[in-house]
Formats: structure tokens, sequence, C-alpha cells
């Protein structure tokens, strides 16, 4: 996620010509989209990372259930 804000962050940077990123090449920032979308494509897939965060979602949504039950 933080590759993606700092691509976006560039981007905006670049577009308006502000300071040091003014003479900044569009070829520098489409490389990092390519790398970011490699990374979430491809890599984290690889590395399971995907899955696990829906687990840790699942169990955090089963851990509130059941505390809301027991509270009753």
């Amino acid at each position: 996620m933080l590759l993606i804000v700092a691509v976006v962050g560039l981007s905006i940077l670049r577009y308006f010509e502000l300071g040091p990123f003014a003479n900044l090449s569009w070829w520098w920032i489409i490389g990092l989209f390519c790398v970011a979308f490699i990374w979430f494509e491809f890599i984290e897939r690889m590395l399971g990372l995907d899955k696990r965060k829906a687990h840790d979602q699942h169990e955090k949504a089963r851990k509130e259930r059941v505390s809301k039950a027991f509270k009753k």
C-alpha cells in the first residue's frame, strides 16, 4: 500500500512540476506502477499474503461474534 501512495504522490508532484520532481522522467513513475502491479498481482499471491489477510479478517469477525454472544 505504501508503494501505491508513493507512486500517486510522485505522479502528482511530477504533474504539477513541483521542486526537483519537475525534471523527473515519467518512465520512473511508470516503472513504479509496474512494480506495484507485479507485487499485488503475483508476488503477494505467491507468498500467501492475500490469504493470510483474509484469514485474519475472518478470525477477527468470529471473535467479535463470540464475545457479543457471551455478553448477553
